[in-house]
């Protein structure tokens, strides 16, 4: 038997255990509230907020919040976009380029280009007040594209034949299922001219080039920083720290400031502080290349996209 010292010995042992841990969670809370309020530029006063786009471009909503909070946050005094980026949907590059203008309508947009910047992510770039980019930076890539597998020959071989009832004779073309006809592939040249003179009109609006000049930089090629420098698709070349000077010489914003990360809160990342269990395997492994892959097998529609890593 157990004798009632013992006992008295194991509840305060028990005792201390549980004070332990719940000092430890009340410490991990803290923590956890001040890394949120340290990412979403909430410590502190005034400040220039950075943030990054990055990846395939959706114009996801979080991302969109986050631009409209950013343009309404006035202790943010300025906005330094990091893009590193081949592109995405031109829907979604249309609103990221739309969240950014209305933030410049506020408070001064610069630009800074990584690794790559191009499709839909110069055309985020080109809603900035002005651009810098590294001088081996890839951009440009000023097309659209509409692609979608044909896979008919296959069915045949298998055996397998698709009916299809439908109420005109352009629902639902291109078909995986069938050769493209020639009506349905005018129809969708048509959409990609469409977007294209969107993509057009604002290179040419933004960097102030005259349209002819713009129909001979947009053959769909992708430019080097120093390329896109001397064909005045960038401003200059340089990294952050040219960017926040030229915030402080042509915008009158102080560089002693503090750059605070701004972020989006993305689903399974638990209060945007940290990243999916999935991803964390997949960058661990060196494999978050075959993430973003299966990302692109499943954009559908319009593309602003350069498809260098497929």
């Amino acid at each position: 038997m157990i004798s009632e010292a013992e006992l008295i010995v194991d509840r305060r042992r028990l005792k201390r255990r549980v004070t332990f841990w719940r000092i430890l969670a009340v410490l991990l809370g803290v923590a956890t509230v001040a890394a949120l309020a340290w990412s979403q530029g909430w410590t502190g006063g005034d400040q220039i907020a950075r943030v990054r786009i990055d990846g395939l471009i959706t114009g996801d909503q979080k991302t969109i919040d986050l631009l409209q909070k950013l343009a309404d946050e006035d202790r943010v005094k300025a906005v330094v976009l990091r893009i590193d980026s081949p592109g995405g949907t031109t829907a979604g590059s249309e609103a990221v380029y739309d969240a950014v203008r209305k933030i410049s309508e506020k408070k001064p947009v610069v630009a800074v280009m990584d690794t790559v910047a191009a499709s839909g992510g110069y055309i985020t770039a080109l809603a900035a007040d002005r651009i810098v980019a590294r001088g081996n930076t890839i951009t440009g890539s000023i097309g659209v594209i509409f692609s979608m597998p044909e896979f008919s020959k296959l069915l045949d071989t298998v055996g397998v034949q698709m009916e299809e009832l439908k109420s005109g004779d352009l629902k639902a073309e291109p078909s995986p299922y069938k050769p493209m006809s020639d009506k349905a592939r005018a129809v969708s040249m048509e959409l990609v001219n469409d977007g294209f003179a969107w993509f057009k009109g604002l290179v040419a609006e933004r960097r102030q080039l005259p349209m002819a000049t713009v129909d001979v930089l947009s053959d769909g090629r992708v430019y080097s920083g120093r390329q896109a420098v001397a064909n005045k698709l960038i401003d200059a070349l340089g990294d952050e720290g040219t960017a926040v000077a030229w915030l402080e010489t042509d915008k009158a914003v102080a560089a002693k400031l503090p750059i605070r990360d701004w972020r989006p809160e993305r689903s399974g990342e638990g209060m945007g502080l940290g990243f999916a269990a999935a991803d964390i395997v997949l960058k661990s492994l060196g494999l978050n290349g075959f993430q973003e892959a299966a990302q692109r097998a499943q954009l559908d529609g319009l593309l602003v996209l350069w498809h260098a890593a497929q």
